[in-house]
């Protein structure tokens, strides 16, 4: 895997042990914060809900699943060259295609949210049909960010813009301009603002039979939840809904081809609050989503 940073040191997510080739799931860190418009910080995410799941039990009681029974392997970092994101989303565009290619289910960790972008890109190619579920406090359905179009503002434009907006399906989200509020509510695509679960719910009987990809913004959290984050919005959901919404996905039949989680910023997690959350969503999302 030579996307992969050598000098890795060896940290992991809990239970993963099974070699790429033995596994179904590769989970992988994007340590990229290069376009982030207030806070940065985001780079240092994966290898933190790395270091603390350590605290995570292995069972789920949620589902009554255990990751001893899963083989999944972390394939470590990302080598992404610093600032500049064209040629990093290049790499992690092939990276990610490589993966789906190989027939696995690619769990990705933030990074900001632009990383998404080549990911869906790479889905594309596996997939034509695919949908996009997306749970986030932030429209990011700018066309640029003071001028730049390669920004953690703009990704679920672009994808948008790539699979038709109909096939996109957004929840959570509290925070944006106008033009992206006005977008998001005349273009076709699926926009369920301020709330998750209920609304999710509803969505997911008419996705039944679909491959979607998920992606999770860790900002949809309210800041009580999750203070790590680069842009935190108040007004946002608990920790509970959130797993409540992962658990519906994994519910709901529809056919979950990959996934992320991002913007988890450890440099503004007093106490690995928001490490700890994302460590366990991952870990739902390993059980529920993944064979």
């Amino acid at each position: 895997m030579d996307a992969f940073d050598p000098a890795y040191t060896g940290k992991v997510f809990i239970g993963s042990s099974a070699s790429y080739e033995d596994s179904s799931v590769v989970l992988y860190g994007m340590p990229m914060d290069w376009t982030v418009s207030f806070r940065p910080g985001s780079r240092f995410g994966p290898n933190r809900i790395r270091e603390t799941s350590i605290g995570l039990e292995e069972y789920s009681p949620y589902l009554d699943k255990h990751l001893e029974n899963y083989s999944y392997h972390d394939a470590g970092d990302m080598m992404l060259p610093f600032g500049n994101p064209a040629k990093s989303i290049e790499i992690i565009k092939e990276t990610a295609g490589r993966f789906f290619a190989d027939g696995k289910f690619p769990l990705g960790i933030g990074g900001e949210h632009l990383v998404t972008w080549p990911v869906m890109q790479a889905a594309c190619v596996h997939d034509p049909s695919v949908a996009f579920i997306h749970i986030d406090a932030h429209t990011d359905l700018r066309e640029d960010y003071e001028g730049e179009p390669l920004s953690h503002a703009t990704p679920v434009r672009k994808i948008c813009e790539k699979i038709g907006p109909e096939n996109v399906y957004s929840y959570g989200v509290r925070s944006g301009e106008k033009e992206e509020f006005d977008y998001a509510r005349t273009s076709g695509m699926h926009f369920s603002p301020f709330e998750v679960a209920e609304p999710l719910k509803r969505d997911l009987q008419e996705l039944q039979g679909r491959s979607v990809y998920v992606s999770i913004d860790i900002d949809v959290l309210d800041p009580a939840h999750a203070p790590g984050t680069g842009t935190a919005e108040a007004g946002g959901i608990t920790s509970k809904e959130l797993l409540e919404a992962i658990h519906a996905i994994a519910a709901s039949g529809v056919h979950v081809v990959g996934a992320d989680i991002v913007e988890i910023s450890p440099p503004y997690d007093s106490g690995d609050q928001t490490a700890i959350v994302a460590g366990k969503c991952i870990r739902e999302m390993l059980l529920g989503w993944t064979k």
